[in-house]
């Protein structure tokens, strides 16, 4: 089989400029980085670094910042994505209950058969059986269907800018 290669488009954001989107990817690759750091990496003083970061967490493009696990390392090898169908108008309910549990590191509302997709971390086939069934027992859950994920190809939440 051949090779793909994907290009994905550079959004322009009236709220992003080509500096800022520098300032992300530096970010995005290590959160540690001082004003100093970053500001020799982009190349513009310490400054206009601490000002334009300040600037993406005001406008809430820069929600914060975080360690990136290895989930395997720390227990947590089994992945799971759950589809959920939820009764109507209860999608929002189900879904902020779903986000709370421990191990979910992700909830979409999506389109087709079912209303919601579930992406969570489970230290076992057990521990993703009580999560199922306390699920399934939830107010408002019509239905779930489970996909257990056999390897990981790519698991990564950064954005490339």
């Amino acid at each position: 089989m051949g090779q793909v290669a994907f290009h994905a488009e550079t959004c322009l954001s009236e709220n992003v400029d080509a500096l800022d989107r520098q300032i992300l990817n530096l970010l995005q690759e290590n959160c540690r980085l001082s004003f100093n750091k970053t500001a020799s990496k982009a190349g513009i003083s310490v400054g206009t670094a601490y000002n334009r970061i300040k600037s993406l967490e005001t406008k809430g493009v820069l929600k914060g910042y975080t360690a990136l696990l290895d989930s395997v390392k720390i227990g947590y090898s089994l992945t799971a994505i759950i589809l959920v169908q939820a009764e109507g108008g209860h999608l929002t309910d189900v879904e902020n209950s779903i986000a709370k549990a421990a191990g979910v590191i992700a909830v979409y509302d999506v389109t087709g058969d079912f209303d919601a997709a579930v992406i969570a971390k489970f230290k076992d086939r057990n521990s993703l059986n009580v999560f199922l069934k306390h699920l399934s027992a939830a107010p408002h859950v019509k239905r779930t269907v489970t996909n257990v994920a056999l390897s990981t190809v790519k698991e990564d939440f950064r954005l490339k800018l």
